[in-house]
């Protein structure tokens, strides 16, 4: 494997000029329509989201909620796959500016080829991976090395039943954010942050980590938006968006609408 030139990372640049009110937005390629990809990033940049999560549809997202389930499977219906999304982001770079991550369960991107995932993924302009069942130490022993080659930063997952030594471990081994899971449950919106919820995210903020922290699972309108943000750099959202483009006719128009209910 060629060593690839490392270039500063996106998402490193966006933390180290925004320290609060992040707002990442998660949504499933090819949903909801499968040539809607490219359009939605477009429009969420111009909509003010600082990062994207661009998920990889696979036929048993067992973290997701019922929304983001039945978004990957129309997308899946209606035909995308990683070469196809490859495909449609070949030139995403043109036309958008803020960090980009794929999420994917193993699987996907193990049939793929996670070298040569990671490759193409450098190539078109990704600047971060998601892969929540990927083991940490097979991550450490296996895949570290050619994740820091493509400069591809791995982001991980912390549940409030992670302690406090993996939480560190995770931190000195990955980069780009923590992944801060605001509960148990699977992903979907809930409306608002419970009070342990705060506490579980003022622990973790208290560890003084060196990566910084964005909360997800949970987080679908300006309140919890903002109630997040206060032990953490920002939040990300996902299945409230999703639901927002669902059946949209506009998407500029419905992007819009739904990232000014949360920054507004």
């Amino acid at each position: 494997m060629n060593q690839i030139e490392v270039i500063t990372n996106k998402i490193e640049d966006l933390f180290y000029r925004r320290k609060k009110r992040i707002l990442s937005v998660y949504f499933t390629a090819g949903y909801p329509k499968i040539d809607a990809t490219a359009t939605i990033i477009t429009n969420l940049e111009q909509s003010g989201v600082d990062l994207i999560e661009i998920g990889i549809p696979f036929s048993d997202p067992v973290a997701d909620g019922d929304t983001i389930q039945h978004s990957n499977h129309v997308a899946l219906k209606n035909g995308m796959t990683i070469r196809m999304l490859f495909d449609q982001l070949r030139d995403i770079r043109n036309r958008v500016e803020i960090p980009l991550i794929m999420m994917s369960y193993l699987n996907p991107v193990y049939k793929y080829g996670i070298e040569k995932f990671c490759k193409k993924c450098h190539e078109i302009g990704i600047d971060g991976l998601i892969i929540p069942d990927l083991p940490l130490y097979e991550f450490e022993t296996k895949y570290k090395a050619v994740f820091d080659s493509f400069n591809m930063k791995f982001i991980m997952l912390v549940t409030p039943q992670t302690d406090n030594e993996r939480i560190r471990k995770i931190d000195f081994l990955t980069g780009g954010f923590i992944y801060l899971v605001s509960s148990t449950s699977t992903t979907g919106s809930k409306g608002k942050i419970s009070n342990e919820q705060m506490q579980y995210f003022k622990r973790i903020h208290d560890l003084r980590l060196n990566n910084p922290l964005l909360v997800g699972f949970g987080i679908g309108n300006k309140e919890s938006f903002v109630n997040a943000c206060q032990y953490t750099a920002g939040a990300i959202i996902g299945s409230a968006f999703i639901r927002a483009v669902s059946k949209s006719d506009d998407l500029k128009a419905s992007v819009s609408s739904f990232i000014k209910s949360i920054k507004a």
